[in-house]
């Protein structure tokens, strides 16, 4: 079949496989997790709005109902995190959830946030020519996303430090068979990260401020407010969710166009609004996206049944020429782009408008006038793992 998600040439480049995968059928078999394969966009765009599928089961099943066996004791600090995120929530929890998460993160908080975005970018790329070049991983692309969820938040500076490394080992839990030494960091930092935002929300009870904690304490309607658990998990899945796409569209981004330097000449401000989006479609830093069956379907002649889980493959959809017109191509103009990077549905990610304002701040720092063209110093290394998929490092030079 060609997909193997721990050969380090397939991270490289997944996609002749997923052209193989498409040409085989729209849903796929694959032994190695227990999961059926759907690399079709018409197919994954469908069943991400389909209620049917979920990214729990237990709001209907108990493990036992499900066929599944429930998590080991030991990893119970993760799971309450993560089920209790807007990510694997399902309704009516999620409904209520986002609807008071969304008071508080609204637009205009995002608006608000827009000049500290352009500071902060604008002062990491100043860091990098003033040092003559460097790892754009370790001195942009990280610290931006970091910098300005955390200032969303209200994380002190002092602090700040502390999340990406947190944020990396949770998100370790989300690739295919973990071991349980991933496991072990994840429990770790998600301990550590708990009782962080715990005393954080317990300071902001005593004397609110005008950060999005304060606004998810006081976010409520009439089905009540947001339990403590609620708000700390939703403030892990925004740095964890935010950070590892805004991170990885930039370093894959700028790889690719390292890649395709004609598209890199053409590049300005105008453009880059659609820029971002097509470096997103072209290589999504989320590979795939896991769903439960909750109740039987079909995709094409293939019955899936209830207890079976789907893997949708987001890299695939987003390369399939039954949607794309040259879908291998990186064209930064395209408009026709309706990419699934973001998901779609009821799990649309909800920091979307703030992920493309870090990337348009970003890409627009490197490309403002007066800063010489980025120069790549050697080809990067891919960094183990595919879910989320990115690389280990990207030297440049000016």
């Amino acid at each position: 079949m060609g997909f193997d998600p721990w050969d380090a040439a397939f991270v490289a480049d997944p996609y002749p496989a997923y052209r193989e995968l498409r040409e085989q059928g729209r849903a796929l078999w694959w032994e190695a997790t227990g999961q059926w394969l759907v690399p079709h966009y018409a197919d994954v765009s469908a069943l991400l709005r389909d209620r049917r599928l979920g990214r729990t089961y237990l709001h209907r099943f108990s493990h036992e109902e499900f066929g599944r066996e429930a998590p080991p004791p030991g990893h119970e600090p993760f799971h309450v995190l993560n089920d209790n995120s807007l990510l694997d929530l399902e309704d009516p929890a999620h409904a209520r959830v986002r609807r008071l998460v969304s008071k508080a993160f609204t637009p205009r908080t995002v608006e608000q946030l827009a000049p500290a975005v352009d500071r902060l970018a604008g002062e990491l790329v100043g860091q990098l020519l003033a040092d003559g070049g460097g790892d754009l991983l370790t001195v942009v692309a990280e610290p931006l996303p970091v910098a300005v969820i955390a200032e969303l938040l209200g994380v002190p500076e002092a602090d700040r430090a502390l999340l990406r490394p947190w944020s990396a080992e949770i998100c370790g839990m989300y690739e295919l068979r973990p071991d349980e030494e991933t496991a072990r960091r994840a429990v770790r930092a998600s301990v550590e990260f708990s009782a962080y935002l715990r005393e954080l929300i317990a300071e902001r009870r005593k004397e609110p401020g005008e950060d999005l904690i304060s606004g998810l304490i006081a976010a409520h309607d009439e089905e009540g407010r947001l339990s403590e658990q609620e708000m700390i998990s939703t403030c892990v899945l925004l740095l964890n969710a935010g950070h590892e796409a805004t991170v990885n569209t930039t370093v894959n981004g700028w790889w690719a166009l390292f890649r395709h330097p004609e598209q890199l000449a053409s590049l300005d401000s105008e453009k880059l609004s659609t820029a971002v989006d097509e470096l997103m479609r072209y290589d999504t830093p989320l590979q795939l996206f896991e769903r439960w069956v909750l109740d039987d379907i079909r995709i094409g002649d293939t019955l899936i049944p209830r207890g079976a889980e789907v893997a949708l493959l987001f890299g695939s959809a987003n390369r399939d020429p039954a949607r794309f017109e040259r879908p291998d191509a990186l064209d930064l103009v395209r408009d026709d782009n309706p990419h699934l990077s973001f998901g779609a549905g009821i799990h649309y990610c909800l920091g979307a408008p703030l992920a493309r304002r870090e990337l348009t701040a970003s890409f627009g720092a490197l490309l403002a006038d007066g800063v010489p063209p980025l120069k790549l110093v050697r080809e990067p290394r891919w960094r183990d793992g595919y879910v989320i998929r990115g690389l280990d490092e990207l030297l440049v030079e000016f």
